[in-house]
């Protein structure tokens, strides 16, 4: 991977919409090479989908509420098939937008998005107190989003380049 592979990547972070030829102007490729390369990038899984990013926000609007938890989840019993019981029931749940399996500390931390209270709680009992293996669980309320990116950092990492899109004066190169 090169830096106009990189360039490619942040250039579609932040908007996957872009044309062909928009994408490759904007990365300072041809469009027959642009094209090639995020070929060859999706069939490495680089890219793994393209997905509209919806307002959490304007949605709560819409829909009248929302609910964001921050959930630690600790097991009993930390034996290697009890965890991958445990996620399997978590990622099928539609609620929890991530699982994480973290260390030291929890076992888990989820991020779930429900409509209220009272749907947290039916999650709640079917996920972690249905389960005699799941010892403490800790829940934090969203208040307030300060941040949500979907991004990784690909530019920055690779020498502090600013990222696609936001180009310095005299842009990428």
């Amino acid at each position: 991977m090169d830096a106009a592979d990189l360039r490619l990547l942040a250039l579609l972070q932040d908007d996957a919409g872009l044309t062909l030829q928009a994408l490759a102007e904007a990365a300072h490729l041809s469009p027959a090479t642009a094209h090639r390369r995020l070929r060859r990038l999706q069939d490495a899984g680089l890219i793994e989908r393209q997905v509209a990013v919806v307002s959490r926000d304007k949605l709560a609007e819409a829909l009248g509420r929302s609910l964001t938890a921050l959930v630690e989840v600790t097991l009993d019993v930390q034996a290697h098939e009890r965890l991958d019981a445990f996620e399997a029931r978590a990622v099928a749940r539609d609620e929890v937008q991530q699982c994480w399996r973290v260390s030291p500390g929890p076992d888990f931390i989820l991020v779930v998005e429900v409509a209220d209270m009272e749907a947290y709680q039916a999650l709640a009992r079917a996920l972690f107190t249905e389960d005699a293996n799941v010892r403490q669980v800790r829940a934090y309320f969203a208040t307030r989003r300060a941040k949500f990116s979907t991004a990784s950092p690909l530019l920055a990492a690779r020498g502090g380049a600013p990222r696609a899109g936001r180009p310095a004066a005299g842009g990428l190169r």
